[in-house]
């Protein structure tokens, strides 16, 4: 029993240093790994990855740094693809980094470009929740922009050929083609009118000149009748300067009329009214002669009681 039994216990014992030494390896190996590269995650949605591969290259700045680990499609987003890489740890991969995918236009493989625009930020350590791997955002390809662009061309210029097939229907020909014919008939006649117009600036042109004669003529007359009228208005000119000399003169003589009758009639107007006064006087004096006149007695005895003036008595 004892040679079975001491076996048994070194049987165990080299498996258990076996599967220590294996485990041991597999750790070193692991952890040696680990230590040497970094992991990152990269969700693609608006780049296809047609030709990506698991140990496709990852590349910065044109350097293989790394290469594509796995990659798997969304179940929430089939737009969606969550690739992981393996890069060197020695790699610079900031904040500001971006994934771009490109291919080989020969090949058709494609390949994971890592591009910092800029100056670098900090270094991308920050794990978000629900991540295993730091993650880096999705960039904008060059082959990206252009296919955008040529896309883009490629609308326009359909609907520049479906305008252009619009405009150039069967009623737009139709109606071009009858266009076309009126600007025929009006240029027809328009060269037939064009001889018309040139007799016309002919004789525009011969009473232009024969205007400029006349008006020449006209100021020669003006002239020779403004020297001609020279003397007269200086004459007449003179006989207004007359004129008003006189005039003024007239203004002043009548002027001492006017005083003068106005003396005259206030001073006739005094003896006047001293006259109406004495005759007014005369005349009741006259007046009570003649009264006493028709009553003779009266003149020698006085008046009687009938001839008695208001107030007065017999005595």
């Amino acid at each position: 029993m004892e040679p079975e039994a001491r076996y048994t216990t070194v049987g165990a014992t080299l498996l258990a240093l076996v599967i220590a030494v294996v485990l041991a390896m597999a750790w070193l190996a692991r952890t040696g790994a680990r230590a040497d590269f970094g992991y990152y995650t990269i969700y693609f949605e608006r780049q296809s990855l047609d030709g990506l591969q698991v140990g496709g290259d990852v590349n910065m700045r044109g350097v293989k740094v790394g290469r594509v680990e796995s990659y798997s499609i969304s179940r929430q987003n089939i737009n969606r693809v969550q690739v992981t890489i393996r890069i060197d740890r020695n790699s610079p991969v900031s904040t500001n980094t971006v994934a771009i995918v490109e291919r080989n236009l020969l090949t058709g493989i494609a390949r994971i470009n890592l591009a910092t625009p800029g100056e670098p930020g900090p270094e991308l350590a920050a794990i978000q929740p629900d991540e295993t791997y730091p993650v880096i955002p999705e960039g904008q390809s060059d082959m990206e922009q252009l296919a955008g662009a040529m896309n883009r061309l490629a609308i326009t210029g359909a609907n520049a050929l479906t305008n252009v097939e619009q405009l150039l229907n069967k009623e737009n020909r139709d109606a071009f083609e009858a266009t076309l014919a009126n600007l025929r008939q009006v240029s027809g006649a328009l060269s037939q009118r064009m001889g018309r117009l040139d007799e016309v600036a002919d004789a525009l042109a011969t009473s232009a000149v024969e205007f400029g004669k006349s008006s020449r003529d006209i100021a020669l007359a003006v002239g020779r009748v403004s020297a001609d009228a020279q003397p007269a208005i200086k004459q007449a000119d003179a006989t207004l300067r007359d004129l008003a000399r006189a005039v003024q003169s007239l203004e002043r003589e009548t002027t001492s009329l006017a005083k003068r009758l106005e003396q005259a009639t206030d001073s006739s107007a005094h003896e006047i009214r001293a006259t109406a006064q004495e005759l007014r006087s005369s005349a009741e004096i006259l007046s009570r002669a003649a009264d006493r006149l028709q009553d003779p007695r009266a003149v020698i005895f006085g008046p009687s009681a009938a001839q008695l003036g208001p107030g007065e008595r017999m005595r």
